[in-house]
């Protein structure tokens, strides 16, 4: 009896330490970062919600896998089954409002915006890209720059090699020629994530079309079977001939050590790698340098990164609380330093950046701003996997056609082809 006593005492106790935990505040803030360099920027993030609010237990959820791979068939399933984070990330354009916006899962945040004075203080056009019927859907907490191309300088100086302000198509053909036949490999590439490989190809394929006929791909003006489409293409699979021969066993960030230990030389992918040479320890323009993809200089492929408040959050106001905190603007200065990109809010302090990111806000400041296919932003979802599909097909089988007339049927069943 005693022993049959003591079990139910002991089973009252946990139960009352369940209830009492279950009562505990939270926030839980789902993502996908998870390398060196991301996980320290969200944690920054994070340390700062929790001295501001120390009685709220604060849930990171992130799920590893570029550019939300793995994470978002996860987040679908819980929005759809009626269990929602009460924070997630997300892109502006179309993943925001086609996946989150339209089917009612995430809340407005316009009574938020006009509380901090936001409106003032992130840029019209950048307020426009989350918003539907005049109501924003996200903080912003930083804008990247995916067109860029980095390179190991130690290793170019040491086969003779200078690299100026920019770079065309064929000037870079010339030197990774020449590389091929060094001990090295002339391109970086990490495409475990198919989606990294498809940074590649969206770089050169808006270096090769231009901003007008990029734009026009998502609304129907420009063909994907068009003339300069194909010689994009042509150009990316000439480029997959100098990849690191081992590129489908590791990770993009995994890349981006390999190009800082000098094993692969040129990296075409956004900024976030940045963030990764930093966290290694090299020093700009010394230990890398970076230009706009071949062709185009003055366009700043956009790839912005926020958060939502989910419609039915089980934690609202500790949510609207964490979303107060990643709109401050030291917050996001602290964050983007170690993100490897630059602040959504236009107030912050510029001396606080280096080299790099300088160039970056510049070049946003006066450029052409286009939005991203590979991260959700510039078409529906349908068609982002329909391309992360045929690019997995492609870099096997490298037919240029086939590749070509798959992208441009698939435009057509998502509405926007010609």
């Amino acid at each position: 009896m005693r022993i049959n006593l003591l079990l139910v005492v002991l089973f009252l106790s946990a139960c009352q330490s369940n209830n009492q935990a279950d009562l505990k505040k939270q926030v839980e803030v789902f993502s996908w970062w998870t390398s060196g360099s991301e996980a320290a920027a969200l944690e920054s993030v994070l340390e700062t919600y929790r001295a501001l609010y120390p009685d709220v237990e604060v849930v990171n959820a992130s799920i590893a896998g570029g550019g939300g791979s793995a994470a978002r068939p996860v987040l679908q399933t819980r929005l759809i089954g009626g269990i929602p984070p009460d924070t997630w990330q997300t892109h502006h354009g179309a993943e925001l409002m086609g996946q989150y916006v339209a089917p009612g899962f995430a809340a407005s945040l316009k009574d938020l915006y006009a509380a901090e004075g936001w409106h003032e203080l992130f840029s019209p056009s950048l307020i426009d890209m989350i918003s539907n019927d005049g109501e924003p859907y996200l903080v912003v907490l930083n804008l990247h720059r995916s067109n860029t191309l980095w390179y190991n300088k130690p290793v170019l100086t040491e086969y003779g090699f200078s690299i100026g302000e920019s770079l065309d198509i064929d000037e870079l053909f010339e030197i990774l020629e020449q590389l091929n036949t060094t001990d090295v490999s002339p391109m970086c590439m990490g495409d475990t994530g198919i989606w990294a490989t498809g940074i590649m190809f969206e770089n050169t394929l808006l270096g090769t079309i231009g901003p007008d006929r990029y734009l026009g791909l998502w609304n129907g003006t420009t063909s994907f079977m068009d003339t300069d489409v194909m010689e994009a293409i042509r150009i990316y699979d000439r480029l997959l001939d100098y990849l690191n021969s081992d590129h489908a066993a590791l990770s993009w960030d995994q890349a981006a050590d390999k190009m800082a230990s000098g094993d692969c030389v040129f990296y075409s992918m956004g900024d976030w790698a940045y963030g990764e040479f930093i966290r290694d320890g090299l020093q700009e323009n010394i230990d890398f340098g970076w230009v706009a993809h071949p062709g185009s200089d003055g366009i700043h492929l956009l790839v912005t990164d926020g958060f939502t408040m989910a419609k039915d959050a089980p934690n609202p106001q500790e949510t609207l609380n964490m979303l107060r905190v990643m709109g401050d603007r030291v917050v996001q200065e602290d964050f983007n330093l170690l993100k490897g990109s630059i602040c959504a809010r236009n107030d912050c302090d510029r001396s606080r950046f280096g080299p790099y990111l300088q160039w970056a806000m510049d070049e946003y400041a006066k450029g052409v701003a286009v939005p991203t296919v590979i991260h959700g932003s510039a078409a529906p979802a349908d068609f982002q996997q329909a391309l992360n599909d045929a690019l997995t097909d492609f870099v096997v089988r490298r037919n240029k056609e086939a590749f070509a007339k798959t992208l441009a049927n698939e435009a057509k069943v998502s509405g926007f082809g010609s």
